[in-house]
């Protein structure tokens, strides 16, 4: 059994669709931690980009505070959040489950909005975040190993490659 006692400061990364939110809101909600879903701060309405420093900054808030769920990759602002957590927590699915996850979640809330998004950005699937997720474990999943692989020795580092083994997990550690 994991001591989920000690997970305190926890980031969570993977493709999009392996369910990185589903999965922070279920360990908020158990483990009394307040989430950063970081698409909500990056993203502003209709899709618009966030000023890189506002962006840097809200996530350096988050950081200061004693205990917190960051959900999300971002390659450049990721370091921070490594060095910062004593957790990482990486769903690292086959592409299959992402894709079904993203159109899942297409439908699931199409014309609705979702707590893990931006207010004013409407689901979707275009070009070029299928093209992201088709090539994560090509271009975004080398990134994220190599980064989280730096920290193996001081962090804890828990790797889930099918949604089973997440789910035993918190069915042993009593958050599911």
């Amino acid at each position: 059994m994991q001591e989920t006692s000690k997970m305190k400061r926890i980031v969570i990364v993977g493709c999009a669709g392996c369910g990185k939110s589903t999965l922070a809101a279920k360990l908020g909600s158990k483990l009394n931690i307040p989430i950063l879903y970081l698409d909500t701060i990056y993203w502003k309405a209709n899709w618009q980009e966030e000023d890189k420093e506002v962006f840097v900054n809200k996530q350096k808030e988050m950081i200061a505070k004693p205990e917190w769920i960051l959900d999300g990759n971002y390659r450049d602002t990721l370091e921070m959040r490594l060095e910062s957590c004593d957790t990482v927590i990486f769903l690292d699915y086959p592409r299959r489950i992402a894709l079904y996850g993203i159109f899942k979640r297409y439908f699931q809330y199409r014309n609705k909005h979702r707590e893990s998004i931006a207010e004013g950005c409407q689901e979707k699937i275009d070009k070029s975040f299928f093209k992201w997720v088709w090539n994560f474990k090509k271009n975004a999943r080398p990134h994220i190993v190599q980064k989280i692989n730096k920290y193996a020795d001081t962090k804890k580092l828990l790797v889930f490659k099918k949604r089973k083994d997440l789910n035993k997990f918190l069915k042993m550690n009593n958050l599911s």
